[in-house]
């Protein structure tokens, strides 16, 4: 979910924007919570849609509303994951295609552009499931090996959670649905 410094990203108040991925934790679950700072805070295995979005105190009522009506217009899809990539300090399984979860997250920054995608500090969205931050390349490697028997798997995507950090864990606070 965050890149870079966790220390920073996980501050109370702090919300984002996920696509869970339920269907990966038993491919990558120990991965994640053994290389993963987010996995360990409580974020279940996703993409991320908006990281960060409004601080908490500015998510109300017709931020809700906004994000469920942006959202609904976006329909339903699947999600096909074969294969691992690297960012720099990043492993992560590449979700295909990943036009939709590109879209997505332009939707949700033209309604609050004051809210780039990671603060702005990449200006190309490139979607993708962290498996492990900061790791080796001996364990990058142990990784793509141990999960080149566990692929291909495929995920439907129905809707978009907002996460919050409340100081301590990442919490579930709302659901959008997509469209059908």
């Amino acid at each position: 979910m965050a890149e870079g410094d966790s220390g920073s990203a996980f501050q109370a108040g702090r919300t984002g924007l996920i696509v869970r991925i339920p269907e990966a934790e038993s491919a990558i679950g120990g991965w994640r919570e053994q290389w993963d700072p987010s996995a360990r805070a409580g974020v279940p295995a996703h993409i991320t849609v908006l990281f960060p979005f409004l601080d908490e105190s500015r998510v109300d009522a017709a931020v809700h509303s906004a994000l469920a009506d942006v959202l609904g217009r976006h329909q339903a899809f699947d999600l096909r994951f074969e294969r691992c990539g690297r960012l720099p300090g990043v492993s992560y399984l590449v979700p295909e295609p990943a036009t939709r979860l590109r879209r997505l997250t332009e939707a949700i920054v033209g309604c609050w552009p004051e809210a780039p995608p990671y603060g702005g500090r990449h200006t190309e969205i490139v979607p993708h499931l962290t498996i492990a931050q900061g790791q080796e390349d001996a364990v990058t490697e142990e990784i793509e090996a141990d999960l080149a028997c566990r692929l291909p798997f495929m995920s439907r995507v129905t809707s978009v959670e907002l996460i919050v950090h409340d100081g301590t864990k990442w919490q579930e606070r709302a659901s959008f649905a997509l469209g059908d």
